[in-house]
């Protein structure tokens, strides 16, 4: 069992930024505190504030230079300390990851300079009480996305989004005999009308 936990400072970081990013999408990269086996708490994130209302693409320049600052803040011990994964935020639609969510989280597990076993996509938004609502799910080479439990630290809390929907495809993205074809594989898993792969 793997449990993300929000710091909260990251709970705050988010509620603000998601509360001046009104209906457009956010997002950024985790970095987190491996506090014990299967236990990650994310203590801080990037934020990067220039999406639409139904879309964000990360800028990786940016979230780099995020990931060198925090590594040195934190002694270069990526055993304890690391990056784990991606956020975004659904203002407009359910904190749950779309069909493109999930094909671009595994185009990154599938990056040869990845060196990750597993990567973490988080997906927020404000509820109507300004609550934080969000989800979490693991991504791994050669298996299907799995969601994870999310909370927050310190006497904060976080909404998990009621899952009313299939989040992810039926079957994972694979190596086709060691050539990974990112273009005929998404045609294959997402055959059909295109509407229905907006969020």
């Amino acid at each position: 069992m793997i449990d993300i936990i929000l710091s909260a400072r990251c709970v705050r970081k988010l509620k603000r930024e998601l509360k001046a990013a009104g209906r457009n999408e956010i997002g950024g990269v985790m970095a987190a505190e491996q506090i014990a086996d299967g236990q990650f708490l994310v203590i801080d994130l990037s934020v990067q504030r220039d999406g639409t209302p139904t879309s964000f693409v990360r800028d990786p320049l940016q979230h780099r230079r995020f990931m060198r600052r925090f590594r040195l803040l934190t002694g270069n011990n990526p055993e304890r300390f690391n990056y784990l994964g991606e956020w975004h935020s659904h203002p407009s639609f359910l904190a749950l990851p779309s069909p493109p969510d999930v094909w671009n989280m595994h185009l990154e597990m599938h990056d040869p300079e990845q060196t990750s076993s597993f990567l973490m996509l988080l997906i927020v938004k404000l509820g109507g009480s300004g609550r934080l609502v969000g989800s979490t799910h693991a991504f791994r080479r050669a298996h299907a996305p799995i969601r994870v439990r999310l909370s927050a630290s310190d006497g904060v809390s976080v909404q998990e989004e009621a899952d009313f929907r299939r989040t992810v495809p039926g079957r994972s993205l694979q190596q086709d005999q060691g050539a990974f074809t990112p273009a005929k594989r998404f045609r294959r898993e997402f055959r059909g009308d295109q509407r229905e792969y907006r969020k």
